[in-house]
C-alpha cells in the first residue's frame, strides 16, 4: 500500500541530497592545493578550504560537478571529485611509505587514490572490486590520477588467502 508519509521522506531526503555542496580534493599526486586554487580561481568558481583537511574544497552554493568537468586539471587527473565523508577513512588510516593496505570495496578509486596520495605514492595497495565494470572505472580513475604501486583485483576480499598479508 502507498504511504505518503514515506514517500515525503524518501523525496526530502532525496531533494536534501541534491542541495548537497560540491566537495573536491587536489590529488597531491598530480596538482598542490595552491593549484587547485588558482584553477578554480582562474575558472571563477568560487569555493573555501576545509579546516581540517588542507587539500580539500567546498564549491560555493549552486556550483555543479559538470563546472569543474571542463577544467584542466580535472581532466589531467590533478582535482578528484569526492566527499567530505569519504575523504575521513584515508586520513584515519594515516597511510605511510611502505605500508601494505587492503582496499576492500575500492571503486570507483576516491579513497584509493586519495590514500596512495597521502603515502606519497609510497604505500603497496591491493584495491578489491568484485563488479566487472566497477572495477574497470577503478582502474581507469587510479591510471588518470597517476596512482602507482596499486594491483587491481576483480575478487571479493573476504576471500583473500593467506598468502596475503596487510599492515593496514
Amino acid at each position: 500500500a502507498y504511504d505518503s508519509a514515506v514517500a515525503d521522506r524518501i523525496f526530502d531526503g532525496y531533494r536534501a541530497a541534491c542541495d548537497r555542496p560540491v566537495t573536491l580534493r587536489a590529488n597531491t599526486l598530480k596538482a598542490t592545493a595552491s593549484d587547485v586554487a588558482a584553477a578554480l580561481e582562474d575558472a571563477g568558481i568560487a569555493f573555501e578550504m576545509v579546516s581540517w583537511y588542507g587539500d580539500a574544497f567546498v564549491l560555493a552554493d549552486g556550483v555543479r560537478e559538470r563546472a569543474v568537468w571542463n577544467l584542466d586539471i580535472y581532466q589531467q587527473g590533478g582535482v578528484y571529485l569526492q566527499s567530505l565523508s569519504s575523504m575521513m577513512p584515508p586520513l584515519v588510516l594515516e597511510p605511510y611509505r611502505g605500508a601494505d593496505i587492503l582496499d576492500m570495496c575500492a571503486a570507483p578509486g576516491g579513497k584509493t587514490s586519495q590514500i596512495a596520495a597521502l603515502s606519497g605514492g609510497a604505500a603497496h595497495i591491493t584495491a578489491c572490486e568484485m563488479n566487472g565494470p566497477r572495477a574497470e572505472k577503478l582502474t581507469y580513475n587510479l591510471e588518470k590520477l597517476g596512482a602507482r604501486n596499486v594491483q587491481v583485483m576483480r575478487t571479493d576480499a573476504r576471500r583473500l588467502d593467506e598468502f596475503f598479508s596487510f599492515d593496514q
